[in-house]
């Protein structure tokens, strides 16, 4: 018997066995690989050399109306990544609605600096022998300590 020959006829056997379901040397998937692993013949002899063997074992698997091994685990695949992806559009809503508060609360603070620099560059009332310094209106020392303050805190607009 010629090594062409001895090779298909294991390629066969080999084929018989994994759709069988009692696969002796391989996982048993319905695969080239696990065809070539099942039948000890290198996979390149299913993929150059005999390739009319390898057409018949898909259209074995084919005809038993099952899917794949690698059909089976890229379905499972697709099912987690679809729930990966609807997790990140829900955290991405989630971030856009977190953002939209944030840049409120930035807002506020520095719309108060604003007004508080207004108020405190704007001339100051006449000063009045009878009124005490009040927050209302500061002692000249208290309103140039308050000046230096917000400069030092706050960045320039």
């Amino acid at each position: 018997m010629s090594p062409a020959l001895d090779e298909r006829d294991r390629i066969r056997a080999a084929m018989e066995r994994i759709l069988a379901g009692a696969p002796e040397r391989s996982n048993g998937a319905l695969t080239i690989v696990a065809l070539a692993t099942e039948a000890d013949v290198p996979r390149n002899a299913l993929t150059q050399r005999h390739l009319d063997l390898k057409n018949e074992f898909y259209a074995k698997v084919k005809a038993r109306g099952q899917p794949t091994d690698a059909e089976v685990r890229l379905r499972r695949q697709i099912v987690k990544l679809k729930e990966l992806r609807a997790a990140d559009q829900e955290e991405l809503a989630e971030l856009r609605a977190d953002r939209e508060a944030l840049v409120r609360v930035v807002n506020q603070p520095t719309l108060d600096n604003r007004q508080i620099r207004q108020q405190l560059t704007a001339p100051a009332p006449p000063s009045s022998a009878s009124c005490p310094p009040s927050p209302d209106h500061p002692s000249p020392e208290d309103r140039a300590a308050r000046i230096a303050a917000v400069n030092l805190w706050l960045p320039n607009r």
